[in-house]
């Protein structure tokens, strides 16, 4: 039995030092990749820069054929970089930088950011359906604790929420700014309804605000049904953006079943109209606080910025979905034009 042991021993000892071997390997390769990551980030440092040089330049120079085709190159140089940096480490900047520090927090791996975009709709399907089911009890529990317990997931909910779009912008997602602003926004509202203070003007909003985020949580639903079969259409088209997200609001790359989505998306903007106005109409109340004035702003603000983002992106969209149908239109000849010549090759 001892003998045995022994024997084990010495065989983990050599499995051991064959770990040892790959580790070694494996931190030299570390070492070799971080050293050519530096080397492209300077390069494409030094490409800006000349680019930067030319383009001043290029200021005090007439314009003609070659001067022109000269600056289309540099913007396509400039997306070419774009794409480059994509596959090299970027710190945290701005509101993430604040939050975690200048960490690294970027995915090398086209499928980790996939995982990790992909892993963010479900985090925000799954919030927005325990949100789902909390309104409804609220609706027929009137319960402080639980109205307080409910604004405080909120708080975290749009805290978290704003933090994995900050890693997602850091990986390329190309999410407009106002609805990293919307979130911050909804978040200030909640911090200032959780601390409202429990009198009549509540009660009379507090249904309403239940409704709100009851309609709000089935957007989320359609949304994200929505995603998974465009996200299979672009997959077959070759075009998915990893890292582009649904929003409260507008997919980035929504371009199909637009007539569908765009009703509901206004029907919540109204809503959030609504919400204003009822409570700048309760601000005059004797029981009226603070908390309703800056609430009923909050909304208004929210409206307008969702509803000009929202018709400010359409028409791009839409564009975008005639290029695409064109180039759908444009591979299916070519097939056809394919299968013809192979046909006429076997005859």
């Amino acid at each position: 039995m001892c003998d045995q042991i022994f024997e084990e021993w010495e065989e983990l000892t050599q499995e051991y030092n064959k770990l040892e071997s790959v580790n070694e390997e494996y931190i030299k390769k570390l070492q070799e990749i971080t050293s050519i990551q530096q080397a492209c980030l300077k390069y494409i440092g030094h490409q800006r820069y000349r680019m930067k040089t030319l383009t001043q330049n290029l200021k005090d120079t007439k314009t003609d054929e070659s001067i022109q085709k000269l600056k289309e190159g540099m913007m396509k140089r400039e997306t070419e970089l774009q794409e480059i940096e994509k596959t090299l480490p970027r710190q945290s900047e701005g509101f993430l930088k604040f939050i975690l520090g200048g960490i690294d927090v970027s995915f090398l791996n086209k499928d980790d950011k996939f995982k990790y975009k992909d892993e963010y709709e479900k985090f925000k399907l799954t919030c927005h359906f325990v949100a789902f089911v909390l309104c409804l009890v609220l609706l027929n529990v009137n319960s402080k604790p639980l109205e307080q317990f409910y604004l405080g997931f909120l708080i975290w909910y749009y805290c978290a929420i704003s933090i994995r779009e900050s890693i997602l912008k850091v990986n390329g997602s190309r999410i407009k700014v106002w609805w990293r602003i919307h979130h911050i926004l909804s978040l200030l509202g909640s911090g200032i309804m959780l601390v409202w203070s429990e009198n009549e003007t509540w009660n009379e909003f507090r249904n309403q605000f239940i409704w709100y985020n009851i309609y709000n949580s089935f957007i989320q639903y359609l949304q994200f049904k929505y995603q998974r079969g465009a996200l299979y259409r672009l997959k077959a088209l070759g075009e998915m953006q990893n890292m582009d997200i649904t929003i409260e609001g507008f997919q980035y790359w929504m371009w199909r079943g637009l007539t569908f989505l765009l009703p509901f998306l206004f029907i919540g903007y109204i809503f959030q109209l609504t919400n204003a106005f009822v409570l700048f109409n309760l601000s005059y109340h004797p029981q009226s606080t603070w908390q309703l004035s800056a609430t009923a702003y909050l909304f208004l603000v929210l409206f307008i910025g969702n509803t000009t983002t929202t018709i400010m992106v359409v028409p791009s969209k839409l564009k975008q979905k005639l290029m695409l149908k064109n180039r759908v239109m444009t591979q299916r000849v070519y097939n056809r034009l394919l299968e013809a010549i192979k046909k006429d090759h076997n005859s």
